[in-house]
């Protein structure tokens, strides 16, 4: 099977959140299955790669329309394994500071450059001469492209037996323009009504992706049923996902396994698995203690926190319950967004330094050291796509403290039975079900036989990507056998 996928991020090569990690590595997983041929197409931004791979420039250039302008388009290539990695450069669009937006908000020209970039995927593939079995988009960056392969490029023969997937990350980035984005985009008004382009007035990127797809993709199969059916979490396309509900499938993410795995992490301070954990997370959580400057208690509960400060991840709740819990837990937190939410933490590390740590921004060696040295891991998430974090914090011995929502609902087991159970979690993000929750797990804590179950539950769990890889192949070859049938 030849398969391409396009994307606005991919690790290692640009990222900004779950959706690079995400592409990286299924991608990664599709190519390492049956021998498929898998080519991934991204923005030449100004820091992908940083330095750490040799771009090799593919001779020539092609046009690309864009509104009542022709730009041009070059191509840089990568071998990553055995993937190549199709780079489509314009420094107009491209040779920027960040990859969404600048310091002052989101770039206003977001819709030209995803336009851009989406139509240059589709001329690229024909300029490199790579006819794909299956284009597999993400997001609403590249939601544009099967609109393109239903409308403009419908008698292009190059696209005939082409099928199209495409994948909803987080239904709450859409991609929403004003309706003078059709004709930027290249479409007519033909296509400005309801039942495609239109919505609410203006062009809605995602709507296309979901209205002109052979098939829709989300991160977990609770998503799927969430989306589809409660306007809070369709976010105002519930109505055209239900009606496309018989395309739409839920696979769960996974988490690569080589980078999150205990027992060969270099970062922690003593590697361990699900046989040793008991020696191992003690003497990670010791180090932990001592590098944020705690007590080091092996008798008290540490909760760890690695995330984006967003009031979606039910952090602002977190904040408000510490002071609740300061002299029975500890707690460790790490992560950047909301301003608002990072003073609150700020100011309970410096109100109560024997018990609170937090640390503003991202860092990848004290991540690791979070999910290893943590004995709970806290994601009270009020809407959760799929999620990495828990599964990341499970496969690490720290029990995720999660709402039953999303993928959350999907990857961790509580029915109040520790025996049974791979973490803890509550229907709602609410005081007062976080409080029990805390108040439960501090009481269970004493009693290490039933905790260490849960630990060795949560350890032995399976969260690579091959199955879920497995199950978007099946996928994959199941739309293009029934496109070659109509």
């Amino acid at each position: 099977m030849k398969i391409l996928v396009a994307a606005s991020e991919a690790f290692p090569f640009c990222k900004t959140g779950g959706l690079g990690d995400v592409v990286g590595a299924l991608s990664q997983t599709f190519s390492r299955i049956d021998e498929h041929e898998v080519v991934l197409f991204l923005p030449r931004y100004r820091s992908a790669g940083q330095g750490a791979f040799s771009f090799k420039a593919v001779p020539g250039n092609f046009l690309i329309p864009v509104g009542g302008a022709i730009e041009t388009a070059s191509i840089a290539m990568v071998h990553w394994g055995k993937i190549t990695v199709y780079f489509i450069e314009n420094s107009k669009y491209f040779d920027r500071p960040g990859i969404y937006r600048s310091n002052f908000g989101d770039y206003e020209d977001n819709d030209e450059r995803f336009v851009f970039f989406s139509r240059a995927v589709l001329e690229g593939a024909k300029f490199i001469g790579f006819k794909p079995d299956v284009i597999h988009c993400h997001d609403w960056q590249t939601a544009i492209i099967p609109a393109y392969l239903k409308t403009l490029y419908r008698i292009d023969s190059f696209y005939v037996k082409t099928a199209v997937v495409f994948t909803i990350h987080n239904i709450a980035y859409q991609g929403m323009f004003p309706k003078e984005t059709l004709l930027k985009a290249g479409f007519t008004w033909v296509d400005f009504t309801p039942d495609r382009l239109e919505f609410y007035g203006g062009i809605n990127f995602m709507k296309a992706g979901i209205v002109f797809s052979d098939a829709v993709t989300t991160v977990s199969p609770s998503y799927a049923e969430e989306i589809k059916l409660k306007a809070e979490f369709g976010r105002g396309l519930e109505g055209i996902l239900k009606y496309r509900s018989a395309d739409l499938y839920g696979i769960i993410n996974g988490i690569d396994d080589e980078i999150w795995d205990p027992a060969s992490d270099t970062v922690i301070r003593r590697g361990y698995d699900a046989k040793s954990f008991l020696k191992g997370k003690s003497s990670c959580k010791k180090s932990l203690q001592h590098e944020c400057g705690l007590p080091e208690n092996k008798d008290m509960p540490l909760a760890g926190v690695v995330s984006r400060l967003d009031v979606q991840k039910g952090l602002d709740l977190i904040a408000g319950i510490i002071p609740e819990f300061v002299d029975k837990i500890q707690f460790v937190i790490l992560g950047s967004g909301d301003s608002s939410i990072a003073e609150s933490f700020s100011a309970l590390s410096k109100n109560f330094p024997a018990c609170v740590f937090f640390k503003s921004g991202f860092d990848e060696t004290l991540a690791h050291k979070i999910y290893a040295g943590s004995d709970v891991f806290l994601m009270p998430s009020r809407f959760e796509p799929c999620g990495l974090s828990q599964m990341i914090a499970m496969r690490y011995g720290s029990l995720p403290v999660v709402t039953r929502t999303g993928g959350l609902k999907d990857t961790v087991r509580y029915d109040g039975e520790p025996k049974d159970s791979n973490g803890f979690a509550i229907d709602a993000p609410t005081y007062t079900g976080m409080h029990s929750v805390l108040g439960h797990i501090v009481s269970l804590f004493k009693y290490r036989e039933l905790w260490n179950a849960m630990v060795k539950n949560a350890m032995s769990g399976a969260y690579s990507w091959s199955k879920s890889a497995e199950e978007y192949l099946k996928l994959f070859a199941a739309t293009i056998q029934k496109k070659s049938n109509l």
